[in-house]
């Protein structure tokens, strides 16, 4: 690896401690065993950790790459950052800004690189599935929860109305705060239900990954989930899960409670996993930080000479057509 990694987040504790920082801080980890990587902060300044504009302040810095993923900051940051290296490493899809050519994609799901082919055509985009830990798989426990599921993220549906119904006929558990043993408790649970749809609905962008349906599955439980955004990737109902919110409260506690007395359970094999453990990701980041180090190298002497998919070049490609159909008809 050429070029320093810098990754920018906000912050690591308080507002900014979620979900995103922590696969932020695992890719910045696997970076760290291949080269030369970083965290900087840019809002809140933190002992022992870079602070964005201090690192601005350095001369020559065509030698760092600076790492963008805090999705509605980034507008502000590819400003900030305007003419150094930027990468953006893009979790959920949706936010609605547009980037230029020069700023390369790294998507976490085939989703966002999806997205992101169509919204920058002539940008590099590259695919980085999150990593999924070793200590998520089958420990062959007994498993004494019928169902789990999280306060986090759950639609206003599973916790008012599906939870309680299911509770009737089955042992129910739902944690409404940060556990330090998810492991344990996937290994000890028959049934995991997760439905984000509606979450991500009011936040007008995507499921970026959906990291807990495909830990779950990797211990093991059988799950039910909404099939939105990102989850889209990996999940398919009927074969490796079941889709919530499934017509009417009655069905999906039939089907759960189906599933829940049955005395065979739907087993993944590890191959379905390989694609997001530690060795592939690492093997994608080898191939993807040598072209990121390739493509800055050539753009310091050659200018970008791919037209955009501006409002303008749209508007005008569209009048050409209707012109164009217009001579045929005349013709």
């Amino acid at each position: 690896m050429g070029r320093s990694l810098y990754f920018l987040v906000p912050g690591t504790s308080g507002q900014f401690a979620c979900g995103g920082l922590w696969a932020e801080l695992k890719t910045l980890e696997l970076v760290q065993s291949l080269g030369d990587a970083a965290l900087v902060t840019y809002r809140q300044q933190e002992p022992d950790t870079l602070f964005l504009p201090d690192v601005l302040r350095q001369d020559n810095l065509d030698g760092v790459i600076f790492v963008v993923s805090w999705g509605f900051d980034v507008p502000k940051l590819v400003k900030t950052l305007r003419g150094h290296n930027v990468v953006y490493h893009a979790h959920s899809a949706g936010y609605g800004f547009p980037l230029p050519p020069e700023i390369p994609i790294i998507t976490v799901s085939r989703n966002s690189m999806g997205y992101w082919g169509q919204q920058s055509p002539n940008a590099l985009i590259f695919y980085l599935p999150n990593c999924i830990s070793a200590s998520f798989r089958n420990y062959g426990r007994s498993r004494d929860i019928d169902v789990l599921l999280q306060t986090r993220k759950s639609s206003e549906y599973l916790l008012k109305q599906l939870a309680p119904a299911l509770s009737q006929h089955c042992q129910v558990t739902i944690l409404d705060a940060y556990v330090d043993d998810i492991v344990g408790l996937f290994n000890r649970s028959k049934v995991y239900l997760y439905d984000s749809a509606e979450y991500w609905a009011q936040q007008n962008v995507s499921e970026g990954f959906g990291l807990p349906p495909m830990e779950a599955l990797a211990c093991g439980c059988q799950v039910f989930s909404s099939i939105n955004g990102a989850l889209a990737d990996y999940l398919d109902p009927g074969f490796n899960c079941n889709k919530i919110a499934g017509y009417s409260t009655a069905y999906d506690v039939e089907r759960i409670l189906s599933v829940i007395q049955s005395p065979v359970q739907r087993a993944l094999p590890d191959s379905f996993f390989k694609e997001y453990r530690r060795e592939n990701i690492l093997k994608r980041l080898q191939v993807i930080l040598a072209a990121l180090d390739l493509f800055f190298d050539h753009r310091r002497s050659h200018p970008g000479d791919i037209p955009s998919l501006t409002r303008v070049r749209l508007a005008r490609l569209f009048f050409q057509r209707v012109q164009k159909k217009l001579r045929q008809i005349l013709n």
